[in-house]
């Protein structure tokens, strides 16, 4: 799988399909590019189809530096560069959503349409800034293993950890064994995410690109209204909710993401012709 290297680090990413126009996913903290694997397998017969993960996260290495969000946007913004694909459609979930957010206010210019999963403007709220924060300075010692309870619980809703669906299931098992198998450093990430600042009512309203903001009604880490508020902060944003889904939507409920991020793209697109 081939790498780029972008303000001081190699930066790994996956991708396929053709077409004139690139789609651009962007993972959420603890996650890594195969989240969208669902999101890839629809839009790649259509369109060039990237995803990637941010420094010290998934298969990029981690320089001991940059991990702050304004980083990450400039990470992102020199990886549509470098591939040549801007303007393209952003989709961030969660950290992903920060790094669009910043990506879209402040480089138009690479942003054709922006999805937000899972995310929201506000800083963590103080309570979650210490746990975190304590449970940050245990995994630099023991690493992520012992508290993968604690780290499913705030990736994924209640309807998706309890499905009997076996499918689901399988899935939880998968990321289970993903999330133990993180190294400590990413740790990092996590300190960088926690800390945030908020991202302004004035930063928002600078985007202006077609927006799509999708929540999950049982998402623990950004509950609904976090992505309501940016929605209405941004000029003509268009909220989904999705039901029975918590913080990593395009994993609990890809259908219904891939539909919403279709009926984006394609207004967008007819909205041009």
């Amino acid at each position: 799988m081939p790498t780029i290297k972008v303000n001081g680090v190699e930066l790994f990413y996956k991708e396929s399909g053709s077409g004139l126009e690139a789609i651009v996913f962007s993972h959420g903290l603890l996650m890594d590019h195969t989240m969208f694997e669902p999101q890839r397998a629809a839009f790649e017969k259509r369109y060039r189809v990237i995803a990637y993960d941010h420094r010290g996260q998934g298969q990029s290495p981690d320089p001991g530096y940059g991990h702050d969000m304004d980083m990450l946007a400039k990470d992102a913004a020199t990886l549509i560069q470098a591939l040549n694909i801007g303007p393209c459609h952003f989709a961030g979930l969660s950290m992903g959503g920060f790094v669009g957010m910043r990506l879209a206010s402040r480089r138009r210019e690479l942003v054709k349409t922006l999805t937000l999963m899972n995310t929201g403007a506000d800083p963590e709220p103080k309570s979650s800034r210490l746990e975190y924060n304590f449970l940050a300075r245990l995994s630099r010692v023991v690493g992520l293993r012992p508290f993968v309870g604690v780290a499913m619980k705030a990736l994924f809703g209640r309807s998706t950890l309890e499905s009997s669906d076996p499918a689901k299931q399988a899935m939880v098992v998968e990321w289970k064994a993903k999330l133990a198998g993180r190294p400590k450093n990413v740790v990092n990430a996590l300190l960088a995410v926690m800390n945030r600042p908020e991202f302004s009512h004035d930063d928002l309203a600078l985007i202006r690109c077609p927006t799509l903001v999708i929540t999950g009604e049982e998402d623990v880490s950004q509950p609904p209204f976090r992505g309501q508020r940016v929605a209405s902060l941004i000029p003509n944003a268009r909220v989904v909710n999705i039901p029975a889904c918590g913080h990593s939507s395009s994993l609990e409920a890809p259908e219904a993401v891939t539909k919403a991020i279709q009926e984006l793209v394609g207004s967008a697109n007819s909205a041009k012709a």
